[in-house]
């Protein structure tokens, strides 16, 4: 299972909510059996109670609405992409204005294509302009378009349409946990309210530790000036004034260089696969152990951000032992402070450009 919030989720306790009365828990316990739910059973035992309980606490039409189309929505988005599971994923967010003959259309065109033939899968909101443009690079087989019902007319783009891997959201938020659960990398072109909104949602999340740091690519046409005028207002007003920090920018990426975009996000998994939290404790799995003297380089290069101990090479936490697949990978252990992300994200960089054992 891919773990969004870098092992939040995965370390959640197991809960056997109650009724408060043991035969309605008895029959649900038997209800959950009988429709052969193996998997977890008592967390779906859990979901059963909780909308009971939303039943007596007289909860409004419109509020049980709202749920029960929500969890429809996560369910039925959590099938399609269950078969796709073993396939590293890059959303591309952008403008659906933007026409096919303009540079912003053919650059994304050309990042998804560079990113299908590195293995990687496409997902974006299934419009045209720049979603179109990645989606026509990364082919129909590649890719996932996640489509939100507006008020207005709106078509999926043309390779996207009336394929399996549509899927029509009718609820922004529930589509916006799904681009962010489902992706290994970011990549952000020029658009309008909603990509600066995709944008600065995964730079929130990631700033306060809430989804595991990924690759976040800014991508704009050769020369043009876009981010680079959304950089200067975050440099002049937002950090000068105090409300971001310094090392939020290390957070993102920004470039007017297809191959560049591509090559970040590539090198970001060159040695480093993944990592997770098991309490303070920060466990970085990587595909290849590190030499002894790499360690040693790192533990001076970020002693910084440890709030104690060092950085240590070794095994798989006993915590760890929900993931059995990835039990043989190499690792790293340390406490860091969980203030500065934008130093978690250098620190995955310095893995990446560690020496590995022969």
């Amino acid at each position: 299972m891919q773990d969004f919030t870098g092992g939040a989720i995965n370390a959640l306790p197991i809960t056997h909510q109650s009724t408060g009365n043991t035969d309605f828990d008895e029959r649900i316990r038997k209800l959950v059996e009988d429709w052969g739910c193996n998997n977890s059973p008592a967390l779906i035992e859990e979901m059963v109670i909780t909308a009971l309980k939303m039943g007596r606490d007289q909860t409004t039409v419109a509020d049980l609405k709202l749920f029960s189309r929500s969890l429809k929505e996560l369910r039925y988005s959590a099938r399609i992409f269950a078969p796709y599971a073993r396939f590293r994923k890059v959303v591309v967010f952008g403008s659906a204005r933007i026409l096919p003959e303009e540079a912003e259309f053919i650059a994304a065109e050309e990042f998804a294509r560079e990113m299908r033939e590195n293995g990687f899968m496409i997902i974006t909101g299934g419009g045209d302009g720049i979603m179109g443009a990645a989606q026509r690079g990364a082919g129909r087989e590649n890719s996932f378009g996640l489509n939100i019902r507006l008020p207005f007319e709106q078509r999926a783009n043309e390779t996207i349409y009336g394929d399996s891997k549509l899927i029509n959201f009718n609820y922004f938020f529930t589509r916006k946990l799904n681009f962010v659960k489902e992706t290994h990398a970011v990549a952000l072109f020029p658009g309008g309210f909603g990509t600066l909104d995709e944008g600065f949602e995964v730079l929130t999340l990631m700033q306060t530790g809430k989804a595991r740091i990924i690759p976040l690519v800014l991508v704009d046409k050769p020369g043009g000036g876009y981010w680079k005028t959304w950089l200067s207002f975050l440099a002049e007003y937002l950090l000068k004034v105090g409300l971001i920090s310094a090392g939020d920018f290390d957070l993102f990426t920004i470039t007017d260089n297809v191959k560049e975009a591509v090559g970040e996000i590539l090198r970001f998994y060159k040695t480093f696969h993944s990592y997770r939290w098991v309490g303070n404790r920060m466990v970085v799995r990587m595909q290849k152990a590190l030499t002894a003297e790499a360690v040693t380089n790192l533990n001076a290069q970020f002693a910084d951000l440890l709030q104690e101990g060092g950085i240590v090479q070794g095994k798989a936490l006993a915590e760890e032992r929900n993931e059995p697949e990835l039990k043989e990978m190499a690792r790293l252990v340390l406490t860091p402070r969980r203030t500065n992300f934008g130093r978690l994200r250098l620190l995955i960089n310095a893995v990446n450009d560690a020496e590995l054992q022969e």
